[in-house]
């Protein structure tokens, strides 16, 4: 193809060789998670803003797996900040760690859940493509929607017992399964552009699709319901897990973009990898019959992807925020250099999910 640059895939660093999955012991687990918190509050959470979503609620979930009490200072992190979805859907996202510590009854977050749900379910705050999906800019429909608005509806719907928030978050994930998973591969592309899908199959936009997929899942479960969406978007999760697995290297990291596409081959992404084994492990209780090969390829994963976890508790080799790429070269920009909030909430996700790969992360028992 004329005008490929492979400027980034020539010059890449060498992949670490993946720590040892017989090392993933709670202890080490434990350690690590507190390395990825201290470091992430030393760096700081300045914004209401989709990195801090995805980090708090992972936090908050790692907390209830080892029965420990919510920090006070992550509790007083919303206080007096009101919802502020600047008018952007990525916004929606602190709400999820929110409507899980205020169903616990350890802090109130009615106005914040309220506004939050509002401005979400009003058909003229976000724009929606011809098949119905949330558009996460206008003419754009993105991967990144199904998780920054779906994890807060998701568990506020199971935090309230509000059925019609599973149902809504189901018909997104198949309106936008629809659009973006390619028929052939079985990969998402990242988003469309002005009706036309452009497929790049970019790593941590499919994490994000597995991940809200298998919330979505859990969420069904934890209600006992099974809204007409659910089948579509349990095929569909299936089918991009199995795909994904031939793609894993043996050194345990996705490329940026999963499919080796030439430009990006070799130019490594542990966000989304950390992501991929979470959803993975995640996925057992709704797929028995692909225990050994989720469970095998998911520790894999992990495992790789918490070796880059340096000694300060910082996930290195994270990609930055991304908006959508007209070309596959667009997304091999990668960060070392400073703290990526995602990057540290998808890795302690993965801790979690470790450390408890039975549970049911949705579940919220007071």
């Amino acid at each position: 193809m004329a005008g490929e640059d492979t400027t980034s895939s020539a010059l890449e660093a060498p992949p670490l060789t993946p720590i040892s999955k017989d090392l993933l012991t709670p202890n080490f687990l434990r350690e690590t998670a507190n390395r990825i918190i201290d470091a992430t509050w030393q760096a700081g959470l300045p914004q209401w803003s989709w990195g801090e979503g995805v980090y708090l609620l992972s936090e908050v979930r790692y907390h209830e797996t080892v029965g420990q009490e919510i920090p006070a200072k992550l509790i007083g992190w919303y206080a007096n900040r009101g919802a502020l979805t600047s008018g952007h859907i990525n916004n929606v996202a602190p709400g999820a760690a929110a409507s899980r510590i205020h169903a616990r009854g350890l802090m109130d977050a009615s106005d914040t859940n309220i506004l939050l749900e509002k401005w979400v379910m009003e058909p003229s705050s976000a724009t929606r493509a011809a098949n119905g999906a949330v558009e996460h800019w206008p003419g754009g429909v993105w991967a990144d929607t199904c998780y920054m608005m779906g994890t807060f509806l998701l568990n506020h719907g199971v935090g309230t017992k509000k059925l019609s928030y599973i149902e809504f978050i189901g018909d997104q994930l198949v309106a936008h399964i629809e659009l973006l998973q390619n028929p052939t591969t079985k990969l998402f592309a990242h988003g469309s552009h002005r009706g036309e899908t452009l497929w790049n199959y970019w790593g941590r936009g499919n994490a994000w699709m597995s991940l809200s997929a298998v919330e979505f899942l859990d969420a069904c479960e934890a209600l006992g319901i099974k809204p007409k969406s659910h089948d579509v978007v349990k095929k569909a999760l299936k089918n991009q897990l199995l795909a994904l697995i031939p793609l894993l290297p043996d050194y345990g990291i996705w490329d940026v973009l999963v499919d080796h596409q030439v430009e990006n081959k070799g130019v490594l992404e542990t966000s989304a990898t950390a992501g991929f084994g979470a959803a993975m492990i995640r996925a057992i209780r709704h797929f028995p019959e692909l225990k050994k090969e989720l469970s095998e390829t998911g520790t894999n994963a992990i495992a790789a992807a918490l070796t880059y976890v340096d000694s300060s508790g910082v996930l290195t080799r994270t990609s930055a925020g991304t908006v959508l790429q007209l070309i596959p070269f667009g997304y091999s920009v990668i960060r070392s250099d400073r703290m990526q909030l995602w990057g540290q909430g998808l890795a302690l996700n993965a801790i979690s999910v470790m450390l408890a790969p039975d549970k049911n992360f949705v579940a919220i028992n007071n």
